[in-house]
């Protein structure tokens, strides 16, 4: 809305513009009416009440009539006229900041505006024209888009026209009026409340949706928020989320205390071998130390399960504990019962031994069961075909133990509800399973023999005689050599000093030899032909597979010489004279 061409800066605007006068809010007598023109006397109106009130220390001016001549030779000799400063040379609508006292002469009041910092009132010329200097060079100090290029921005309007630099969504709002630069509050959002029946805007209340007839503006009142609301919901938030907090870091702490003690702290443990009271502890097969330390806390043997295994590890032998149950004592110490444990015969279980006679397999049972002794053998003999034994054993009335031979060789767990009869029905059950495994009903006609029986006696004698599995293969070969109708050297007989120590009840290695001999007994193979009547110990499974499959090697004697090894051979002269060797070797021992 200004002109240019003919001068060096802008000329003011038209006075047949209908914005004519208008300088912005600065407080002056235009603001009531428009200025005449035409040399005609400016007419003067009394100001506002109600703004002289406001600001008293605001000076009067009278303004004159201005010839459009005359202003554009007033504007080309200003320091505004320089290519930077046109662009505030010209009056902007809205833009006069307020100055409550100013001084009247133009290069006071541009003085006084720089001391202080703030903007300054417009400057006058001598007819009382605003020449810009003051309102703008207050501008340059304070506005915050002072140091911008306004230069550079694009022009909306035609060439020349000053940028509107609040006509973006990023600016800064225009200034207001001196009247309105009151700061408000901004006005609060209340949350929207449920709706109630009672009624709105009754004459006995005041809810802030009345017709607007009160003190207040409606729209302030509507916007208060009820008194105690909002801050009783935000404590409520804070005090949540503070115990959120609270027991987050509470219980991280304690989770991380815990860890740090499990980790590093010594782990619980007790003093001593235990209180005195007996519990008994079963440990599974496959167990690993850490599940030992569980059984054994939940028992209450030991405080705790690391305690276990610390000292597990901290022993040599702490890794060959056996599965199996054991009698223990509560509330002993972590090494204690490691020690207990490495101890075979603190073990509470039964091991049959390959080849180890029932007489002996009854007297472990008595004594780990605490029965008299003799229990469990009148037991065996009494109920042995309730027992589980199969059909083609314990027929023949020359048997001396119908269970002989199946009571299998392993180890047995006992508990506090194992009993003779539960222990041995659980041996016979595991050597009818291996014996059925094996098929000995069909291997025994493959072999010569008369019924399954005689394979079990078999591998009774092999077990009883050999030392290792290759000796079993030999020693079986020896058996059916001796056995065979065609061996003239001993006659069929077999010749065993097992048979006669079974027969016996012993386990000798010097006897007499005649007395031997003449020892009428179904089960001594040095008066016999073939077999005993019966298996003389319970086999285990090198001796059963050696009885199966023999070496046929032709062996017909053995001898142990040292004790350790046995020496096989086929004739009967190298056999003397081992045996010889063998007399002279315990003549030496025995001092002779």
């Amino acid at each position: 809305m200004t002109e240019y061409g003919r001068g060096r800066g802008p000329e003011p605007w038209h006075p047949e513009d209908p914005l004519y006068g208008d300088q912005g809010w600065t407080g002056h007598q235009t603001q009531q009416g428009q200025v005449p023109y035409a040399g005609a006397p400016q007419q003067e109106y009394q100001q506002d009440p109600q703004y002289q009130q406001q600001y008293p220390q605001q000076p009067q001016y009278q303004e004159y009539q201005q010839y459009p001549e005359y202003q554009q030779q007033q504007y080309a000799q200003q320091q505004y006229a320089q290519p930077q400063q046109q662009q505030y040379a010209q009056p902007q609508q809205g833009y006069a900041p307020q100055q409550a006292q100013q001084p009247q002469h133009p290069q006071q009041a541009q003085q006084y505006a720089q001391q202080q910092g703030q903007p300054q009132q417009p400057v006058y010329d001598s007819q009382g024209w605003d020449t810009g200097q003051g309102q703008y060079t207050a501008a340059v100090q304070t506005d915050p888009y002072a140091g911008a290029d306004y230069a550079q921005h694009p022009s909306a309007g035609y060439p020349g026209e000053t940028p509107d630099l609040y006509g973006t969504a990023e600016a800064y709002p225009p200034p207001q009026p001196p009247g309105r630069r009151h700061l408000e509050p901004e006005p609060v959002e209340q949350e929207e409340e449920p709706e109630s029946d009672l009624p709105v805007g009754g004459a006995g209340g005041r809810d802030g949706e009345d017709d607007g007839d009160g003190d207040e503006p409606s729209g302030r009142r509507g916007g208060r928020t009820p008194k105690g609301g909002k801050k009783q919901r935000s404590g409520t938030a804070c005090l949540l989320a503070a115990v959120v907090i609270l027991g987050v870091v509470g219980g991280g702490g304690y989770y991380g205390y815990s860890y740090i003690k499990a980790r590093f702290a010594p782990a619980e443990d007790f003093a001593g071998e235990g209180a005195g009271e007996v519990v008994d502890v079963e440990i599974p097969k496959g167990a690993g130390l850490g599940q030992m330390g569980r059984i054994l806390k939940e028992a209450g043997v030991v405080a705790s399960a690391q305690a276990f295994v610390d000292a597990a590890n901290a022993n040599p032998k702490g890794k060959s504990i056996q599965p199996g149950v054991y009698p223990m004592n509560k509330k002993m110490s972590g090494a204690a019962a490691v020690a207990l444990m490495i101890d075979p015969t603190k073990l509470n279980v039964i091991t049959v031994t390959e080849g180890m006679r029932n007489s002996k397999v009854y007297e472990a049972i008595d004594k780990k069961l605490s029965k008299p002794e003799g229990t469990t053998r009148e037991i065996a003999l009494r109920d042995a075909k309730n027992l589980g034994l199969p059909a083609w054993a314990g027929n023949n009335q020359k048997l001396m133990d119908p269970l002989e031979g199946f009571l299998f060789p392993t180890r047995y767990d006992l508990s506090k509800d194992s009993t003779p009869e539960s222990l041995l029905k659980q041996m016979v059950k595991n050597a009818t399973d291996k014996y059925a495994e094996l098929g000995i009903e069909a291997k025994a006609k493959e072999l010569g023999l008369e019924n399954p029986l005689q394979v079990v006696t078999v591998a009774s004698l092999v077990n009883a005689e050999g030392k290792n599995h290759d000796d079993f293969r030999k020693m079986s070969e020896v058996v059916y050599n001796r056995m065979k109708k065609t061996n003239d050297v001993t006659n069929q007989k077999i010749e065993f000093d097992s048979t006669y120590n079974y027969a016996k009840n012993q386990s000798e290695i010097n006897f007499n030899l005649k007395e031997a001999q003449a020892f009428n007994n179904p089960y001594n193979t040095h008066f016999i032909k073939g077999l005993p009547v019966g298996p003389i110990g319970n086999p285990g499974m090198d001796a059963l597979t050696a009885t199966l499959n023999p070496d046929h090697g032709g062996w017909m004697f053995f001898v142990s010489v040292d004790g350790n090894t046995t020496t096989f051979t086929k004739t009967y002269d190298e056999h003397l004279k081992l045996v010889a060797e063998f007399q002279e070797r315990q003549k030496q021992k025995n001092g002779g």
